[in-house]
């Protein structure tokens, strides 16, 4: 193209002379016919392969193309994982690139929305980083309502916290049966064993489940369930409860009154439990004084300095002995330096044992269940004993308290007004009737809830 430029320049200049030379009346509009070929010729032979560049940058057909494949950059990586035995979330998050800054002050957010309680082995959860393998996302699954999620913002890089929780929907439910082998196995057969351990705590003093529920005792139970998109989560709160054991009912059933208090009680009206605050124990015996109280003293016959966990009631010999509150006795016979001496297990987490005794009640027998007041035993002077008296003692969850202290801490609480327990009596019929009536729906493990049969 280089080599057509001076000759094209050089006929335009000799036609320019040659039309100097000539009429401008007829070669005018030839010249100008002429100037606009050559201009033509001259701008296509500009445009030849090789000089002209593309929207890519290619100037011909035997240039080489470079693909930029994107394919081959790093995508972010979602890794699903499991918490392991020993591992924390401080430990998962600083392996993962945060600093320990980082998850205090992570930890300071997670206040009031994460229980450390929640984070145990076996549960699932997600991290995510970056192309580059920078932290994103930690997403912790709790359980099957709710969902922790620790996230880093794109702007500001900062790491927040986020909860989603679905609500639970609260079903009521029913079962009955006869039990075929125990009621724990019964229970587990309809998928519902989480009802077995408030059902026992329900009747503790009333019922041995191992020595009196036999294949034959029947039973009924009202209880709520939470329930999570038709699928079943738990068993909640149980709304009544009936055993029949030997043609004798036993029965249970909620109630919560004008002022907010919730308790059980029998078919009569009558409350099945105390509080531990509230716990009732009357005196177990009649006696002249306290001989020896409560805490360290000089031992009467070895004369040293020791711990005395009980108090020492001195009595005359043959005194009944009285239970001070309905229980079971897990313990009857001779122990050591206590002599004959008797154990009784009550609701709340608390037992008494009466020490020293002369001979035991024949209707006190081990696994036995006595009530409240009645005789367990009589005073006596057998073991390490200097005379006749009641060594009395009280443990509250392992560990003894001052039995004196829980006698008088003990008030007797004021029973349901007669408007109260009229509203109490209508609320156990419509119990009743809830279970009587054959309609009431038993949740299953299928969408669907069917009758109870």
């Amino acid at each position: 193209m280089n080599t057509l430029k001076p000759f094209l320049t050089a006929a335009a200049v000799q036609l320019k002379e040659y039309l100097s030379r000539a009429g401008r009346s007829f070669w005018l509009p030839f010249s100008a016919a002429s100037l606009v070929m050559i201009f033509s010729i001259y701008t296509i032979l500009s445009s030849a392969p090789g000089t002209f560049i593309d929207e890519l940058g290619f100037t011909g057909d035997d240039d080489y193309v470079v693909i930029e494949d994107a394919s081959e950059i790093r995508k972010p990586s979602i890794d699903k994982k499991t918490v392991q035995s020993g591992q924390s979330l401080y430990t998962i998050l600083t392996s993962n690139g945060l600093t320990p800054a980082d998850v205090d002050a992570i930890a300071g957010q997670l206040k009031g929305s994460f229980s450390i309680r929640g984070f145990r082995p076996g549960q699932n959860y997600e991290i995510e980083k970056s192309g580059a393998g920078v932290f994103q996302r930690f997403t912790y699954f709790q359980d099957r309502a709710v969902t922790i999620h620790i996230e880093r913002e794109n702007e500001s890089g900062e790491l927040k916290v986020r909860r989603d929780a679905k609500e639970y929907e609260n079903r009521t439910a029913s079962i009955e049966g006869s039990v075929s082998e125990t009621l724990s196995s019964e229970l587990a057969r309809r998928e519902r064993s989480g009802l077995m351990r408030p059902v026992r705590k329900l009747f503790a003093g009333r019922l041995n489940f191992k020595r009196d529920i036999r294949p034959g005792s029947e039973f009924r139970l009202l209880f709520e369930e939470k329930w999570l998109d038709d699928e079943f989560v738990s068993t909640g709160k149980i709304i009544a409860a009936e055993i029949s054991v030997n043609k004798k009912h036993y029965t249970a059933y909620r109630y919560t009154d004008a002022k907010g208090k919730t308790g059980y009680y029998d078919e009569n009206g009558n409350a099945l439990e105390a509080s531990e605050r509230t716990a009732q124990f009357v005196q177990p015996c009649s006696y002249s004084r306290i001989s020896s109280g409560y805490g360290y003293r000089i031992h009467p016959i070895r004369r040293t300095r020791h711990f005395h966990g009980g108090v020492d009631m001195a009595a005359r010999s043959g005194t009944p002995v009285k239970a001070v509150a309905d229980g079971t006795v897990i313990f009857r016979g001779r122990k050591g330096g206590a002599g004959n001496m008797v154990t009784l297990k009550h609701p709340g987490g608390y037992h008494s044992q009466y020490l020293h005794l002369s001979r035991y009640s024949p209707k006190a027998g081990n696994g036995g269940r006595v009530r409240q007041g009645e005789i367990i035993g009589y005073v006596g002077s057998t073991g390490s004993s200097t005379g006749p008296h009641l060594d009395f003692r009280m443990i509250h969850n392992g560990k003894p308290v001052n039995p004196l202290a829980a006698l008088s801490a003990s008030q007797p609480e004021p029973g349901l007004s007669r408007r109260e327990k009229a509203n109490l009596l209508a609320e156990i019929s419509a119990m009743k009737s809830q279970l009587d009536n054959s309609r009431v729906l038993i949740a299953g493990t299928a969408k669907k809830q069917v009758p109870v049969m």
